[in-house]
């Protein structure tokens, strides 16, 4: 399948099509998020969270990554500030990427060695009070099956 692509009037729409995402999840999925600061990453992943009845998502750009548990557990990463592959590395990243959680993480344009082969990637243009554009990119069978039956108003 190929990329999907969405104009987001808001933050509640870009929240409610986390929420579609989210009610897709599988154990092991990968959310691979790029954008600017203020793109909405983390509202996006609010809404992912929305569907695995998780509370309290907050951007974890002092952290790296904070764990959450739901439906399926979701580990949401920040490589904000990290400058390679390695500092992921170095926390233990591939223990992560073998666990039954969701992945989402964000400012993976910060370490795209560190991406498992089989992810959906989320590229969000835009940023302030203007519309965003957002592209769904599936890598793998499961990805595309998964974005099949996404439909947003």
């Amino acid at each position: 399948m190929d990329e999907i692509v969405y104009v987001i009037e808001s933050a509640e729409d870009m929240r409610a099509l986390g929420c579609k995402l989210g009610e897709r999840m599988f154990p092991s999925a990968f959310i691979a998020l790029f954008g600017g600061l203020g793109a909405g990453k983390t509202t996006l992943t609010k809404g992912i969270a929305d569907a695995l009845d998780i509370t309290g998502i907050l951007s974890p750009t002092f952290t790296i990554v904070r764990h959450h548990e739901g439906k399926l557990p979701l580990d949401h990463f920040d490589a904000y500030r990290l400058e390679d592959a390695g500092e992921l590395s170095a926390i233990g990243f591939e223990d992560y990427l073998m666990g039954d959680g969701v992945i989402v993480m964000e400012w993976c344009e910060n370490v795209p060695d560190a991406l498992p082969e089989e992810r959906l990637e989320v590229h969000i243009e835009g940023s302030g009070e203007d519309p965003r554009t957002v592209t769904l990119i599936p890598f793998g069978a499961r990805y595309s099956e998964m974005l099949k039956e996404i439909t947003i108003c």
